[in-house]
């Protein structure tokens, strides 16, 4: 790795950030096309800094996502994928299954549903009792789950690290503390401009996560897309009182609101984090209330579509903010779940933002969302399960680069 100085003048393929969806599309367009030039841009002093590094570390199955979309398609193939590239590499994972826990018999019609769609995914489901659940998970609240045992946790941190390492040895190149400032295209190849200087590339790909919708304004490619940060806070449990969850355990998602909900995750080092929820973010890095950001705040209140979404799900979008607020009332979300959880035994862990985009009317994006124009291609929107995907989206550039 480098840091910040001059680049080189020429590549054959430049990527606009160094989170997993950037050093996994490196990384297969050097495999695919050996001897040739590819050079990373970040603009941070070291990679995976933002949505990659503070990632929950869950392999999704694939289990939520409409039948047909590339996120379904995509998370399917990239768990077998990304369990591969962890046991070729010694990379610490494990398939440990999850369970998605109806409370009460409200929400059996939706765990149905949601079974209903494991099928069509091609996601292997079972649909277990309170009983059945009980063995699994001895503190869980339910009347009925849905076990997906091929979910899995894996260390995303130490996947960059092999992504690099292989880059280099094949001769890729990663620039720290480099952000592009300028796009255009030229008889030559795409010029791109960065705080370090300039390089031409046959093809560039814009995996600026947080940023993809500025790089790709550049270029006039963002599509009418804009990022809508959305802040996901989490707890932790103090390790005296991670006996109460064994693995994965998740509520039936609220069709009310276009996120997962409160849950339980065991991360790969055996701590047990409890969230998120979603709050609007005030900057694209902000991972605090107190990180506020004046260009973002006038894009919040200029964009009709989010006024939209907020006369929509304002009364959930105020309990988000409650919780966030309130420790008492985030406690409450997580005693759905398991009863035994008090306040005190959570303590405050890092928070994460979603780099979330929403279409002109308001939409947020649902699907996996790139772009090509010209002889640049913008991934615009690739929110969870884009980390578990991560090597099959990067097939996929690939093949649009040489398409």
């Amino acid at each position: 790795m480098t840091s910040a100085r001059s680049p080189s003048a020429r590549a054959d393929l430049a990527v606009v950030g160094a989170g997993i969806i950037g050093l996994a599309t490196a990384h297969r367009y050097l495999a695919d096309h050996p001897g040739r030039r590819v050079v990373i841009l970040e603009a941070e002093d070291r990679p995976a800094m933002h949505q990659t590094g503070r990632n929950s570390g869950v392999l999704h199955s694939g289990v939520y996502y409409r039948p047909g979309s590339a996120k379904a398609e995509l998370a399917v193939a990239g768990r077998s994928s990304m369990v591969e590239f962890a046991r070729q590499r010694g990379i610490a994972h494990e398939v440990c299954g999850k369970v998605i826990v109806a409370v009460d018999s409200s929400e059996l019609e939706r765990l149905a549903a949601l079974a209903e769609r494991a099928v069509s995914n091609g996601v292997p489901a079972e649909l277990i009792d309170a009983r059945r659940l009980a063995e699994l998970e001895p503190y869980c609240a339910g009347v009925e789950a849905l076990l997906i045992r091929g979910t899995g946790i894996v260390d995303f941190g130490a996947v960059c690290d092999a992504l690099i390492g292989e880059i280099e040895a094949a001769g890729g190149e990663l620039r720290t503390g480099t952000a592009v400032v300028g796009l255009s295209e030229g008889a030559d190849g795409v010029r791109v401009t960065t705080t370090t200087g300039k390089l031409v590339a046959k093809s560039l790909v814009n995996c600026a996560g947080l940023r993809c919708d500025q790089v790709a304004a550049l270029v006039g490619a963002r599509g009418g897309y804009r990022i809508v940060p959305f802040r996901g806070e989490y707890y932790e449990l103090v390790p005296e009182r991670s006996h109460l969850v064994n693995n994965l355990i998740y509520p039936v998602p609220d069709p009310s609101f276009p996120f997962l909900g409160v849950h339980f995750t065991r991360m790969i080092d055996g701590t047990i984090h409890a969230g998120p929820n979603a709050v609007l973010a005030l900057s694209r890095e902000g991972y605090r209330w107190s990180d506020i950001s004046g260009v973002q705040l006038r894009e919040h209140v200029t964009n009709r579509g989010l006024w939209r979404l907020a006369r929509r799900y304002w009364r959930t979008g105020a309990g988000e903010v409650w919780r966030s607020l309130n420790k008492t009332a985030f406690t409450r979300a997580l005693q759905r779940l398991v009863p035994d959880i008090e306040s005190s035994d959570l303590i405050r862990s890092a928070a994460g933002v979603r780099a979330q985009a929403m279409d002109p009317g308001g939409e947020l994006e649902d699907d996996f969302a790139v772009a090509t124009a010209g002889r640049s291609t913008h991934v615009l929107n690739a929110p969870s399960p884009a980390a578990t995907s991560s090597l099959e989206i990067a097939k996929m550039i690939v093949k649009r680069i040489d398409g």
